[in-house]
């Protein structure tokens, strides 16, 4: 019997680079044939938001993330994970969230990275509030009824 890899989950303010992560889950590896990653960006719709800002619970997300994280691997052979998601304040352009899934076969990599999204999407221990350019005020983001739609496929 194989063992299961160990998930990376991160949460952090700094940035991440993504082609350093892949490196850091391939190396020296022959038993993956595919490689499925997300990155999730923060997005500007009506060209008004000047930034989001991401709070959580400190040990609780990363607990929380990692515990979903270990479902994945329970769920699909993975040969590894490799989860960040981003806190503080972060601009229109820039990475919020990192998913890597690496595994033999493709349709268990891109699986286990859907699953991981809807996951990060609707129960994820974050809070987004939108900070407005100009004097605005800015509002929590609520979640998404398609958002929902979507994880309950996992169920």
């Amino acid at each position: 019997m194989t063992s299961q890899p160990a998930p990376s989950v991160r949460v952090q303010a700094d940035d991440f680079d993504v082609a350093h992560e892949q490196a850091l889950l391939t190396q020296d590896r022959k038993d993956i044939g595919a490689l499925v990653s997300f990155i999730g960006l923060c997005r500007d719709e009506d060209n008004t938001l000047e930034a989001l800002e991401l709070e959580h619970y400190p040990g609780m997300a990363e607990a929380e993330i990692s515990r979903v994280a270990g479902e994945a691997i329970e769920r699909w052979p993975l040969q590894g994970l490799t989860v960040i998601h981003r806190f503080g304040r972060i601009r229109p352009g820039e990475q919020i969230v990192f998913v890597l899934t690496a595994a033999r076969h493709r349709a268990d990599a891109f699986a286990a990275a859907e699953f991981l999204m809807d996951y990060l999407k609707t129960r994820a221990p974050f809070w987004k509030k939108e900070q407005r350019a100009g004097s605005a005020p800015g509002d929590w983001v609520s979640a998404k009824s398609e958002d929902d739609s979507a994880a309950e496929r996992w169920r």
